[in-house]
């Protein structure tokens, strides 16, 4: 690995807490991305809730587990947790994977929150990848614009 060996994770950290709607950057998360001294690449994953993002992410990452997964029709990512690893063929750079709570879980009751995470993964990544069910049509459209129409 070309990471310092503080930088170094064996799984993902917390790098956004979303506790009771309210969003807080983690010190450990901080701690570890300014560790790193080589070139990011940071790739965030957004979409609705229990759509595959962290199984994605896990796959990114060259893993099978990582980013917790569920299995239940509860959301398990709370905020947006994050993955160094080595980019794959590049071995000057470092691959930042982003996974964020999904979009829409009604038992969050806020969707202004939504909006939040939503914004904080454009603003972080390099790559966007926007995790939708089904084709790309008119309604997938309408729906990545939404955390933005609070």
């Amino acid at each position: 690995l070309h990471l310092p060996p503080k930088a170094r994770m064996e799984a993902p950290v917390c790098l956004v807490e979303n506790k009771k709607n309210r969003l807080r950057v983690s010190s450990e998360g901080l701690q570890l991305l300014s560790d790193i001294r080589n070139p990011v690449v940071v790739v965030s994953i957004v979409g609705l809730y229990r759509t595959g993002k962290s199984y994605l992410m896990n796959k990114l990452a060259g893993k099978n587990s990582g980013f917790c997964l569920g299995s239940t029709v509860q959301a398990k990512t709370k905020g947006i947790w994050m993955w160094c690893v080595p980019y794959p063929d590049r071995p000057n750079q470092t691959l930042v994977l982003l996974d964020t709570e999904g979009i829409g879980d009604v038992e969050k009751g806020s969707s202004q929150n939504d909006a939040w995470i939503f914004a904080l993964a454009v603003l972080l990544s390099s790559t966007l990848v926007y995790n939708s069910l089904g084709t790309i049509d008119q309604s997938a459209l309408d729906k990545l614009q939404y955390p933005f129409q609070e």
